[in-house]
């Protein structure tokens, strides 16, 4: 009975992570603007590698989103456990791109993929997406 509840509370909730549902974002005419977000799943549910975008770093839990406002220009995109993955944007002003990130299985931990979406797909999965609570992101050391 316990965990029919929590089941349902979960459910009501709509989201793992705490925040306002998706809510596109508008960026100055001179950036482009990255979307990361990673669908709910329960794998690897407490795993939250940092992915670095540009200058920009943001660990996303199942069910949060993320944009990262950059420079136009090449943007790399990456993450890393005990294993990495990486992308790289030929970002436009004004453009908007999209960033899928999974968690695969691992043999100590998981490892993080991660995906550019077509905005079509990425419009219909971002939905289900909170975003993380103001102060989530920070500026990359390097």
């Amino acid at each position: 009975m316990r965990g029919a509840i929590f089941l349902l509370c979960l459910t009501a909730a709509g989201c793992a992570v705490t925040g306002q549902p998706f809510q596109r974002q508008r960026a100055a005419a001179n950036e482009a603007e990255i979307y990361l977000y990673r669908p709910y799943s329960y794998a690897g549910s407490l795993l939250r590698p940092p992915v670095v975008c540009g200058d920009s770093v943001a660990r996303l839990g199942p069910g949060g989103y993320q944009v990262f406002k950059v420079q136009p220009g090449t943007v790399t995109c990456h993450t890393e456990t005990e294993a990495a993955d990486e992308v790289e944007f030929d970002t436009r002003p004004g453009g908007i791109y999209y960033l899928k990130e999974d968690i695969g299985w691992g043999v100590a931990i998981g490892h993080p993929h991660l995906y550019p979406m077509d905005s079509d797909k990425a419009q219909t999965e971002i939905q289900k997406c909170c975003v993380l609570e103001p102060g989530s992101i920070v500026e990359h050391q390097g």
